[in-house]
């Protein structure tokens, strides 16, 4: 039930926006964030590449068509896991299991976006020029420097301090504010991370790399194909420390949130039952006109 923001690619992150803005996020309005997702991700492209008029034009039909499709296929399935969630908040069941089996519907949602989102990915790399292309390197490196120098400069202790930080404001997106045993708790998550925030970058700037060699071929007939296996194939790309760092975090994640609900007050389930109703209320008035 956490989100981590890491920005592998501009373009890429059309595949991804739609579910983390409208889902995920602290937005004062959740209908809001989503009907204008669109907006927010042309404008992550433009910090990347310098898009053409006619390239412009061709992503925000893409964009437009995955959001209809989203709107009309997924949001269904995110209510009903909504509607599980505020009943098993309810009731009070959320044990371990419970804990892992919602983790596990949350993360269920992606594959199916990646795989609808791969089209528009495709169209918008595949009509890079060979100047867009080197923009593209040039910006991509210059953000993981700019990444490094964020997440890594300081030292163990600092990160994993920042790192709690992070956990923790995110966390009380759901559960509202920590009391202290929960947070030692949360601060002991993040220590207990070790080299996550390296490998995690290490295996951002893997799939950059792999994105920049695809696009060397982009008039290759399986083009398309190639792109569709970054996306969905993605930790496969990052490399396999990348792949064990992410099957542990799933694990830890839902221990950590079953820890800060096991020790948490009635009230931290009631902002929980709160949250999760606000969200399904929002999808459910959410109507897939375009917008």
């Amino acid at each position: 039930m956490s989100s981590f923001a890491c920005r592998p690619g501009a373009m890429i992150q059309a595949t991804v926006l739609l579910l983390t803005i409208a889902l995920l996020s602290a937005c004062s309005s959740t209908r809001t964030a989503y009907r204008y997702a669109d907006w927010g991700v042309t404008w992550w492209v433009d910090d990347y590449i310098s898009l053409t008029g006619e390239q412009e034009q061709q992503l925000a039909q893409d964009l437009d068509n995955l959001r209809q499709w989203h709107c009309t296929a997924e949001l269904p399935r995110y209510r009903q896991w909504l509607d599980e969630l505020v009943r098993d908040t309810r009731s009070g069941d959320l044990d371990r299991e419970k804990v892992s089996y919602h983790q596990q519907r949350l993360f269920d949602f992606l594959p199916g976006l990646l795989e609808q989102a791969a089209p528009t990915a495709t169209n918008l790399l595949g009509s890079l020029s060979d100047e867009q292309v080197d923009e593209l390197a040039r910006n991509m490196a210059r953000n993981h420097g700019e990444m490094e120098e964020k997440y890594l400069l300081d030292s163990p202790e600092a990160r994993a301090d920042a790192r709690a930080e992070r956990t923790m404001e995110r966390i009380e997106n759901w559960l509202g504010p920590l009391n202290n045993r929960q947070q030692r708790i949360a601060r002991e998550w993040s220590e207990n991370r070790g080299r996550q925030t390296e490998i995690w970058l290490e295996g951002r700037r893997n799939w950059q790399l792999a994105v920049l060699e695809v696009l060397e071929d982009r008039d290759s007939p399986d083009f398309g194909e190639r792109i569709r296996h970054l996306l969905v194939n993605s930790e496969e790309v990052r490399g396999d420390a990348y792949k064990e760092m992410m099957a542990e975090s799933q694990v830890a994640m839902a221990d950590l949130m079953y820890g800060l609900i096991e020790a948490g007050a009635p009230s931290h389930l009631a902002h929980l039952e709160e949250r999760a109703a606000e969200l399904r209320g929002d999808f459910r008035a959410l109507t897939c006109a375009p917008a």
